[in-house]
């Protein structure tokens, strides 16, 4: 399937405006990465160039080299370079030059660490938010291989929405992620967070990996059963000739289908569903920007999505 010419619906648009240049200079002068760039991510020019402000950028902590070797994803694998201790001060800094009122933060995996890497996660969280309170955060937290104490470390941060990559379908999470990954460990993070917290929660499902239907509304039914409250479905594309083949390439109309059943059915509180949408697509522009910025409860957003559900 890898060799298949991509149909029309996946094209799409080079990199290029104003906007885009400035976020690179500023991240390159600051020694800083975005999974944008190391994961080659479809979206970087329409994210980056925004829409009406300084678009969105996904912050990538901890260096570019991952402890882990998931099948699916572009981003180098061990060689493990140390912290930098500068590297929280830092984007809270390039977030104050770029005037990001919306900003992600996700990581490579750091399993090398004691505490792979939580601690350095909640102290970016931490800086953001002293240098402006009002910058929204979300983070795309490690699955910490299941450790509630390095999970209670960012819910304490207190960032405003925490978001963590079940990725696929229980049957492929082998060979699709690395094997110390595993689907009930993703599931019991993301749990945790619900359980413990009053956080938004978020994850991220690919498609065209070869799950089939029944598996992907098992998927939605249980991150639901774990009250996740946000979930993105995107189109599986293979990095390099390296990593798994693209099994099929799901139609649009498909993953407007799949929208449908997760809000309206399901109850998720939004879904953003298409070929090109990653779990960081467009983040301040999404649903979730504009439920906190209301000053929403989570349990109203809520109770009023489980309504809305006929739940």
């Amino acid at each position: 399937m890898s060799g298949r010419r991509k149909p029309d619906w996946l094209k799409m648009r080079p990199p290029s405006g104003r906007q885009f240049t400035d976020i690179k200079q500023t991240l390159r002068d600051r020694d800083l990465h975005t999974v944008c760039e190391e994961a080659n991510c479809p979206n970087m020019g329409e994210c980056w160039s925004g829409r009406n402000g300084p678009g969105t950028a996904t912050f990538m902590l901890m260096g570019e080299r991952c402890s882990r070797g998931c099948n699916f994803c572009d981003v180098e694998t061990g060689g493990m370079d140390a912290l930098d201790p500068e590297e929280p001060e830092n984007v809270a800094d390039a977030v104050a030059e770029i005037g990001l009122d919306y900003v992600v933060l996700t990581s490579v995996d750091r399993d090398d660490l004691p505490d792979q890497g939580a601690g350095h996660f909640a102290e970016t969280i931490r800086e953001i938010k002293r240098c402006d309170p009002s910058v929204l955060v979300e983070v795309l937290i490690p699955d910490f291989q299941g450790d509630s104490e390095l999970v209670r470390k960012i819910i304490d941060a207190r960032p405003d929405v925490i978001a963590h990559n079940i990725e696929t379908v229980e049957r492929l999470q082998w060979p699709v992620r690395d094997r110390r990954a595993g689907y009930e460990q993703s599931l019991s993070v993301l749990e945790q967070v619900t359980r413990e917290s009053d956080i938004y929660t978020k994850t991220s499902i690919m498609l065209g990996l070869g799950e089939y239907d029944h598996e992907v509304y098992q998927t939605l039914s249980d991150l639901r059963e774990a009250d996740v409250d946000v979930v993105t479905l995107g189109q599986y594309l293979q990095p390099s000739r390296t990593h798994l083949d693209v099994f099929d390439y799901v139609h649009p109309d498909a993953f407007e289908t799949w929208r449908r059943v997760a809000e309206e059915e399901l109850g998720f509180l939004y879904c953003a569903s298409g070929p090109m949408v990653r779990s960081s697509y467009k983040a301040g522009e999404l649903f979730v920007d504009a439920v906190l910025r209301d000053g929403k409860s989570v349990e109203q957003a809520r109770r009023e999505a489980r309504t809305a559900a006929g739940d």
